[in-house]
């Protein structure tokens, strides 16, 4: 068992440059920033290992993005273990992009666009690895004694997301299906709750939220990491940057706690988010009533955003006040990182058929030629997207021949009486319960939405999920099947017992 050592930097990557926004099927242009999008590093250090977390204010962490960041690491800091660095993303759909050419969605650089300027995003992508390189480098080179303390509290933020109806939406007169982006079934993501066949969530929800506060040799509060089972995608279709409801956390916990650095971890929430379906009318009078009607920036889901926000910051405060009693400065460190492989969601020979035939009718539909510009742009960049994932199904089922799974890097990083277990998925929530009843930890903090060098994301639905399919639960967004999502349990819990002995 080793001192404890620590370190915290941040860094402000908004833009006022019209980057590209990703997490819709459609480009959305910045017009500007609602409130800053950020990077916060920490790094943990002791008895001869190390951890670092990195989380951002964007939609997702692609492979380049991990390992561009390794090589810049590796290049400031020779014989740096660039490999424990782990990076992570809220999740906010406001976030600006750092992507290449992409193979799932569409770029700008794919469509047409007269008289609309887009930023380079390859400029930006430049730039964000260079202030998250920034903020490790500091935070490691600024590492200094200290303690923690942890604990976990209650804030309501995420709600099942997916409905389960009585009947086959694929049945129904008019089905809605789109190639490329669903395959209707008995659930629907954000289906309609006032509807006579309406049944139940498909799941529930997980109202904990694990924290890890840091603390100087004088036991003053540095920071803090806030785990939170939920997509922090409110005002997921502004045309704006946002950090959605963290924004609000932030400044309501720094309020009261100083400047301190806040890191931001999105737990298992693949199948939840953070609004509200079936009660819709007593949160609009809730609202009304307790924030008024005042939206200067008329900022989309904004009261839902405080809510939110007010609740995680009591929790903050409250597990704050009884975990602060027990500060630990020598606590033992194992950071493991492996790859693992994971069972393909496998396309089957009738799946196979369909989808090449939709794959050419896809490349068959021409570009929007009448319209507006944005129009134009919106319309042709979902098609593009469209094809992308229709033709991804086809690859899929020529690749599932020769490698029935996929890889990924999983880290399983133990800090004392706690663990932390990384996914590069957007991870359903019954895999994260299943994964903490059985971990040999007082408290097992899940990551999802991490970057991992290898070709591996998506959704990772459970059973119950790919039997009522529609979006996120379908073959579009399941790379890895949901026996593939039992072996990451099964192999995130050897490890954790491994470095708990």
């Amino acid at each position: 068992m080793g001192k404890l050592k620590i370190g915290w930097a941040s860094r402000d990557v908004s833009t006022t440059k019209p980057v590209d926004i990703p997490g819709q099927f459609h480009i959305r242009v910045s017009t500007g920033i609602i409130d800053p999008i950020t990077v916060t590093a920490l790094v943990l250090e002791s008895g001869g290992d190390i951890a670092v977390f990195l989380s951002g204010d964007f939609v997702s962490i692609r492979p380049y993005l991990v390992t561009e960041t390794r090589d810049e690491i590796a290049k400031r800091l020779p014989g740096f273990p660039v490999e424990k660095i782990v990076i992570c993303c809220t999740h906010t759909h406001a976030g600006a992009s750092y992507y290449k050419s992409s193979s799932s969605m569409s770029t700008p650089d794919e469509i047409p666009h007269p008289g609309i300027e887009i930023a380079d995003s390859n400029e930006y992508r430049a730039f964000l690895v260079g202030k998250i390189a920034d903020a490790i480098e500091e935070a490691y080179n600024g590492r200094a004694p200290g303690g923690i303390a942890y604990g976990y509290g209650y804030a309501v933020a995420g709600h099942s997301r997916r409905v389960v109806y009585f009947d086959d939406l694929s049945k129904r007169p008019g089905a809605s299906a789109e190639a490329g982006v669903i395959v209707a079934g008995h659930a629907a993501m954000y289906g309609d709750t006032n509807d006579p066949m309406f049944s139940h969530y498909e799941a529930g929800a997980d109202h904990f939220i694990n924290l890890l506060y840091t603390f100087d040799a004088a036991g003053k509060l540095t920071g803090a990491v806030m785990n939170v089972p939920c997509p922090s995608q409110n005002s997921e279709g502004e045309s704006r940057l946002s950090a959605s409801f963290w924004n609000e956390v932030r400044e309501l916990v720094r309020a009261k706690h100083g400047n301190i650095h806040l890191l931001s971890q999105c737990a298992a929430g693949g199948d939840l988010a953070p609004r509200l379906l079936h009660y819709k009318k007593a949160e609009a009078r809730r609202f009304k009533l307790k924030f008024g009607t005042d939206n200067p920036k008329n900022v989309s889901e904004l009261f839902q955003r405080k809510d939110i926000a007010e609740r995680i910051a009591a929790a903050f405060d409250e597990v704050l006040a009884w975990a602060g009693k027990d500060i630990r400065a020598s606590v033992p460190l194992k950071h493991v990182v492996k790859n693992v492989a994971l069972a393909r969601r496998f396309i089957t020979d009738e799946e196979y058929r369909i989808e090449l035939k939709q794959s050419k009718e896809l490349a068959a539909t021409p570009f929007k030629k009448d319209g507006t510009p944005l129009e134009k742009l919106q319309h042709d960049s979902r098609l593009v997207a469209c094809r992308h994932r229709s033709e991804r199904i086809v690859a899929r089922y020529e690749a599932q021949k020769t490698k029935p799974s996929l890889d990924m890097e999983l880290h399983v990083i133990r800090l004392g009486d706690i663990a932390f277990a990384t996914n590069c998925f957007e991870m359903y929530m019954d895999y994260m319960h299943r994964i903490q009843a059985r971990s040999p930890f007082e408290q097992t903090f899940i990551i999802q939405l991490c970057g991992t060098p290898t070709d591996c994301g998506g959704y990772l639905a459970t059973e119950r999920g790919e039997w009522g399919k529609g979006y996120s639960a379908s073959l579009y967004c399941n790379g890895v099947s949901s026996k593939g999502g039992q072996e990451l349990v099964e192999k995130t819990l050897e490890v954790l017992k491994e470095i708990h002995k």
